[in-house]
C-alpha cells in the first residue's frame, strides 16, 4: 500500500502541536530529576496517539505502521523523548494478534481510552540476553492458574504501567524438539502482582531510561491471562519486534533531524575569528553528512513500513532501518555536539540530554551485532555464527 502524504503530514502537524506544550525545559526538568513525563504521556493518550494501531472497533484509529512511525519520530524531532511511550504502540501487537476475542474486547478499548496502560513487556533475563530460547523463568500449571518463578532485566516502565507482557518457559528446553518451543505468553496485572510474588528493582542508568529487574518467587497468575496457545509464545513475541525495529528506526530518524536542524542552526549564527562557523567546511561537511546518512536511513524505514502494512515480510527491511538509522542518528548527534564544542556539554542546550538517548538505539532493542548476524545468515546465505 501506499502512503497518504497528505494525511502523513496532519499527523506530523498535530503532534507538533501537541509537543509545543511540552518543550526543552519541560523534558529537561525530567531528565535531570530522572523522573517520568507524566503529563506529556497523558495528553499524547488522550489526544488519541498511542491508540492509533488499535483497531477502531475498539477504540483506536486503525492505522499503520507508517503513521505510527511518523508520531514517534516527531516526538523526538521535537525534542522529547518517545522512549517513554513507544512500548504501548508495539507491546499491544502480541495481544492483539494472538489474544482471545474475549481477551481483547477486555483490554483494547481501555488501552485506546488511556484506562489501562500496557507499556512493558518482560522477555529479556540476566543470563541469556537475546538467547531467548535459554529463558529460565518458569510458569508452571496448577489448576486455574499458573505459578512464575524466574528473573528478568531491562523491564522498561514497569512503574507507569498496568499491564505487561511476560515470557516464560512452560515446558523445559530439554524437552522440546525445537528449541523456540514451550514458551508461553500471559498478561500480568501489574497492580496485582506486585508485592504478590513480584518484587521489582529499579536500575540507574545512563539516560535515565525508567528499567528494572524482576523478581519472579511463585507469582500466581490466572489460567485466562495465557495469550494464545501454550507453547507457541516465542512466535507470538516476533509479531511485535519487527513493528517495534522500525519505530525505533522513526524515533531514531527523528533524533538524527533534531540534532541537524540544532547544528545548522548554532553554526550558522555563531561567529568566530569574524564569520560564521558554518562557513567552514569543516563544519559544514560532518553536518552534511549526517543529513546524507538519515535521509537514505529513511527511506529503508518507509520501505520497512510498507512491507509491513500491506501484511509482506518485512524482517529484512525492519532490521536494516533499524540499523541504519540508529547509526545516522548517533553520527548527527557526534557532529552536533562537536559543533556546539564546550556548549555541547551544556545542560541548557539539550544536546548532551539527546546525545545519551540517541545512543540506547545501538544497543536495544537489538544490538548492531545482531542485526549484521540476521543479515549475514538470512539474506547473504552465509553460515550461521551462533
Amino acid at each position: 500500500m501506499e502512503h497518504d502524504a497528505q494525511a502523513l503530514a496532519q499527523i506530523r502537524e498535530g503532534v507538533r502541536g501537541l509537543c509545543e506544550r511540552f518543550g526543552d525545559d519541560y523534558w529537561r526538568r525530567i531528565d535531570q530529576a530522572k523522573g517520568f513525563p507524566e503529563e506529556f504521556v497523558a495528553a499524547l493518550t488522550q489526544a488519541g496517539w498511542l491508540a492509533a494501531m488499535i483497531p477502531e472497533e475498539y477504540g483506536g484509529s486503525g492505522l499503520g505502521l507508517a503513521e505510527a512511525s511518523v508520531i514517534l519520530e516527531e516526538v523526538n524531532r521535537c525534542g522529547g523523548n518517545s522512549g517513554t511511550v513507544h512500548g504501548q504502540m508495539y507491546n499491544m501487537f502480541t495481544l492483539l494478534r494472538n489474544g482471545s476475542e474475549a481477551q481483547k474486547r477486555e483490554y483494547l478499548p481501555r488501552l485506546a481510552s488511556g484506562e489501562l496502560r500496557l507499556q512493558s513487556m518482560a522477555v529479556t533475563e540476566p543470563t541469556t540476553g537475546t538467547d531467548t530460547t535459554k529463558i529460565k523463568t518458569t510458569a508452571v500449571r496448577q489448576g486455574d492458574h499458573y505459578r512464575i518463578n524466574g528473573q528478568k532485566v531491562w523491564i522498561s516502565r514497569v512503574q507507569y504501567s498496568d499491564l505487561m507482557i511476560l515470557l516464560a518457559r512452560t515446558t523445559p528446553l530439554d524437552q522440546v524438539k525445537k528449541k523456540t518451543d514451550g514458551m508461553s505468553i500471559f498478561l500480568v496485572n501489574l497492580h496485582q502482582a506486585i508485592g504478590n510474588g513480584l518484587t521489582v528493582r529499579p536500575i540507574e542508568n545512563m539516560v535515565h531510561h525508567i528499567t528494572n529487574e524482576l523478581f519472579f518467587d511463585d507469582l500466581k497468575i490466572p489460567a485466562e491471562n495465557l495469550i494464545g496457545e501454550e507453547g507457541k509464545g516465542f512466535r507470538y513475541i516476533l509479531d511485535g519486534l519487527n513493528a517495534e525495529r522500525t519505530l525505533i528506526a522513526a524515533e531514531c530518524i527523528g533524533d538524527g533531524r533534531w540534532f541537524i536542524e540544532k547544528a545548522s542552526d548554532y553554526a550558522r549564527q555563531r561567529e568566530v575569528f569574524g564569520r560564521p562557523i558554518g562557513q567552514n567546511q569543516g563544519i559544514q561537511f560532518p553536518i552534511a553528512e549526517a543529513h546524507i546518512e538519515v535521509e537514505a536511513a529513511d527511506l529503508m524505514r518507509w520501505r520497512a513500513c510498507r512491507e509491513y502494512d500491506a501484511g509482506q515480510p518485512a524482517g529484512a527491511s525492519a532490521n536494516m532501518a533499524k540499523y541504519l538509522a540508529a547509526k545516522a542518528s548517533w553520527e548527527a548527534a557526534n557532529a552536533c555536539l562537536q559543533t556546539h564544542g564546550g556548549f555541547g556539554f551544556a545542560c541548557e542546550y539539550d544536546v548532551e540530554r539527546k546525545f545519551r538517548e540517541t545512543r540506547l538505539y545501538q544497543v536495544a532493542p537489538i544490538s548492531t551485532n545482531l542485526i549484521l548476524s540476521y543479515v549475514a545468515e538470512h539474506l547473504l546465505e552465509l553460515p550461521r555464527s551462533f
